[in-house]
């Protein structure tokens, strides 16, 4: 009996289950064929909503997200939109061109068809055949040509413009200035500035070769460089590759003072004291603008680091603050310097020399006669310094390789006095010296 009862049981069970899997099928398919009344009634079921639409409908999921945007996402974004939407107005493409020979294909067919006679047996065969890549020489004359692209931003509204030395280093180039709205102008440069890769430029608002012209230019505000966090979000904006004008890329403040040796047409340079951010920088942004949300200049877009992925750099904008000064008070960049030749000091120069010091920098002339270890009548002359003299340290900061000479003076302006400390002979002194304007042949 035991047994009996299990069976009965069992086919029980199996005929109750298969009758309740019929009816759901049934009533399955019924309301599936009325599209989203299922999904209603599961809903009301089970009391959970889906985010797929059933099939047979063609919104394959909601229209609006679950997603809860935190305040301060959404307020970041907007503060993206809105530096980009005000900074281009401001920010410029630089297109440099330049007269070069002109340049003639040549073909030579060595069948006899010379790329001209199809009765040759080569033609007849293959038809007339030209090289992808044919020969070239000089054609006689020069045209004018494109040769390359970069970046700048307005820093006045009658048209200074502020970009990389490295962009307009060939001082027989033309440079044209293209604003975001469709204005072009003919670019001069005032002046390279000789320790930082920094230039001036300066257009006529109101004389376009191209479009209508303007009274004033539109102008981006310089911030305080000295008040970045790692962290902090920037924007960068830039002709990329020199073809894409005003490209805009966001990140972040990746590192600061950064010291890279970048290359570049002009040759290699050291450039120190850089932030570093993983804002897409790319060739053709030098000489843009990097930005903080307030919509101010943080930074100089200056180089990126080749076979990594979103390292690039920028110069401080505190440091270029003195240059642009000096452009708009005098219409030149006018550089302080000291008078000296000078020999970096590190740990192998001091054991190759039996020096006192690993840092400094040592007064030195050049393996040229004419090249004088201290300028006559330079402020270095004037306040006494000679040659071998060690200059230890500029306004109490260390002169190491983080901070070389060259960078402290030209961080100054002309007519400051800064006070250094020298090793004379044996002995350490302080040395007081009225900084000059840099004669113009003077590097």
């Amino acid at each position: 009996m035991p047994k009996e009862k299990r069976v009965i049981h069992k086919r029980g069970s199996s005929l109750l289950r298969a009758v309740i899997l019929v009816l759901v099928l049934v009533l399955a398919f019924g309301l599936i064929g009325r599209g989203n009344k299922f999904s209603e009634w599961w809903a009301h079921v089970t009391g959970k909503s889906s985010s797929s639409a059933p099939v047979g409908d063609l919104r394959i999921a909601s229209q609006k997200s679950d997603l809860q945007v935190p305040e301060g996402a959404a307020a970041e974004e907007t503060a993206v939109e809105q530096v980009a939407d005000q900074a281009s107005k401001a920010v410029v493409s630089i297109i440099i061109t330049k007269d070069v020979p002109k340049i003639q294909n040549y073909f030579f067919d060595p069948f006899g068809g010379n790329g001209q006679d199809p009765s040759s047996l080569f033609d007849q065969f293959f038809g007339q055949q030209m090289p992808q890549q044919p020969p070239q020489q000089p054609g006689g004359g020069t045209v004018k040509q494109e040769i390359g692209g970069g970046s700048g931003f307005v820093v006045s509204e009658d048209g200074l413009i502020v970009t990389n030395k490295h962009v307009v280093a060939d001082p027989g180039a033309d440079y044209t200035v293209l604003t975001n709205d469709g204005r072009e102008y003919a670019a001069k440069v005032l002046g390279r500035d000789r320790t930082n890769d920094v230039a001036v430029l300066k257009v006529d608002p109101a004389k376009p070769s191209k479009g209508n012209g303007v009274s004033k230019m539109d102008t981006l505000p310089l911030g305080d460089s000295g008040q970045i966090k790692v962290g902090q979000t920037v924007v960068a904006i830039g002709n990329a590759l020199g073809e894409f004008t005003n490209t805009v890329s966001k990140g972040i403040v990746s590192g600061l003072r950064r010291n890279i040796t970048a290359g570049g047409y002009a040759g290699s340079e050291q450039l120190d004291q850089l932030i570093q951010t993983d804002a897409a920088i790319n060739e053709g942004n030098s000489g843009g603008p990097l930005l903080n949300l307030k919509g101010e200049v943080i930074g100089i877009n200056v180089a990126m680091a080749q076979g990594a992925q979103n390292i690039g750099f920028a110069l401080p904008i505190n440091m270029v603050k003195n240059t642009v000064e000096s452009v708009q008070a005098t219409g030149k960049i006018s550089q302080p310097y000291l008078g000296v030749r000078y020999q970096p000091v590190n740990k192998t120069i001091q054991q190759n020399n039996n020096l006192p010091f690993d840092y400094g920098a040592l007064v030195l002339r050049g393996q040229d006669p004419t090249q004088l270890a201290v300028l006559p009548g330079s402020p270095a002359d004037k306040a006494g310094i000679q040659e071998n003299d060690i200059i230890l340290e500029a306004n109490g900061t260390k002169i190491d390789d983080k901070n070389p000479l060259a960078k402290i003076i030209g961080g100054s302006k002309v007519g400051d006095t800064v006070e250094l400390k020298v090793w004379h002979k044996g002995q350490t002194n302080p040395v007081k010296v009225t900084l000059q304007e840099a004669p113009a042949n003077t590097q």
